[in-house]
């Protein structure tokens, strides 16, 4: 997960409130149950210490939020009175309405409720251009379309030597319109920072765009065979569309996978000392080493693990995170507090343009499959001389 949506949630002083809303179950009652969770929420903020006026920010927002337009849940954080971010969820919180007033906004549990949502840039191609759509787990919108030569697009079936040319002037048509797609699809994904293509249309149009790619695309690049451009091809509701939808996920889902085993697999080999140097990290104490000299190149999170609740001390800059109280006060911070250590992690993280990347939980264990002992553990940018430190 790219963490740059988090920054203003590190630009300005605590404490926050945060609350983790559920809004998957609604029923006949949902309003109702909805305004007592709300109540319930900010009544639990309150006796952490939270103040009058962020109690009532958080339970303005939290009535905004309704099961049509998220069907899923909404994080909320909130300080000094004012709402800073509301992301929507992608699975909801279980249990009881989690709430939370902290000296750092409780962004830990984010990591899994809003997933790792990798988009997808749908290009829906015929012969005379293509129309592109951005697709997440928070919806879809359109992103654009390219047009190229209109004519002449059909072939004939006459053996005629005029006709044979004419079919000439069609194959290039053809190939001249596939190459100017390639390349728009190419723009359109370093725009939007699409993490995956998936080219919809007939098989011959598919391939010859796929062929056009940029090597580096090609690898994440997609073809499914459902819908297309024409009107009314993948109109909502109809069977095409929703073998579509079907494929988008699939493509999505079987990304977050290989993602994830290849960090794990990383991380695995990179723990293990070779010439005296290491490139991953994992226990809190290494992470925090790690984080104050900007080593942390993507932070493994594994939501069941022990790690995540050690206490740990954050000064006001993100770089500012020790073990020790005391130690903080040679980094420059007089007035250090206790946090949790994923809190600090991810904000230390998301201040040097690091990623975010959640292990499934249970995931085999401890160590399985190269999991992070404890839940915590990191890519580093560099090597560095030692070993893992619990």
């Amino acid at each position: 997960m790219r963490l740059g949506f988090l920054n203003p949630l590190f630009e300005r002083p605590g404490p926050w409130a945060t609350v983790y809303a559920d809004t998957s179950h609604p029923d006949q009652s949902a309003a109702e149950e909805h305004e007592r969770s709300a109540r319930e929420a900010c009544r639990r903020l309150e006796q952490q210490g939270a103040d009058t006026r962020t109690c009532r920010a958080v339970y303005d927002e939290l009535m905004t939020v309704t099961p049509s337009a998220e069907p899923v849940g909404r994080a909320v954080f909130a300080s000094r009175g004012e709402v800073v971010l509301d992301p929507s969820l992608t699975a909801p919180p279980r249990g009881a309405p989690h709430a939370c007033w902290s000296a750092l906004p409780r962004v830990g549990p984010l990591m899994e409720l809003a997933g790792d949502d990798p988009s997808c840039l749908v290009a829906y191609i015929d012969r005379t251009g293509a129309d592109f759509e951005l697709r997440g787990a928070r919806g879809e919108r359109d992103v654009g379309q390219v047009t190229g030569q209109q004519w002449p697009v059909h072939r004939t079936a006459s053996a005629d030597w005029s006709e044979r040319h004419f079919q000439l002037r069609t194959e290039n048509t053809w190939e001249h319109n596939a190459g100017l797609i390639a390349d728009e699809l190419r723009a359109r994904q370093e725009e939007t920072r699409a993490d995956l293509v998936l080219l919809v249309g007939d098989a011959r149009e598919r391939r010859a765009v796929h062929d056009r790619l940029p090597e580096q695309l090609r690898p994440r690049a997609a073809e499914s065979e459902h819908g297309g451009r024409a009107a009314g091809s993948a109109s909502p509701g109809t069977h095409a569309a929703r073998l579509l939808d079907r494929d988008v996920d699939e493509v999505r889902a079987r990304h977050v996978h290989d993602r994830t085993e290849e960090a794990l697999e990383r991380f695995q080999a990179g723990r293990v000392p070779a010439d005296g140097r290491v490139t991953a990290a994992e226990g809190v104490p290494a992470l925090v080493d790690a984080a104050r000299e900007h080593r942390i190149g993507t932070l493994l999170i594994r939501p069941d693990g022990t790690d995540l609740y050690r206490e740990v001390w954050a000064g006001a800059e993100p770089d500012q995170v020790a073990m020790r109280r005391t130690d903080l006060r040679y980094l420059g911070d007089a007035r250090p507090v206790a946090v949790r250590a994923d809190d600090a992690l991810i904000r230390s993280a998301a201040a040097t343009g690091a990623e975010v990347l959640t292990v499934p939980p249970g995931s085999g264990g401890e160590d399985a499959n190269g999991a992070p002992v404890g839940g915590l553990g990191a890519l580093l940018r560099w090597p560095y001389e030692g070993g893992a430190t619990q």
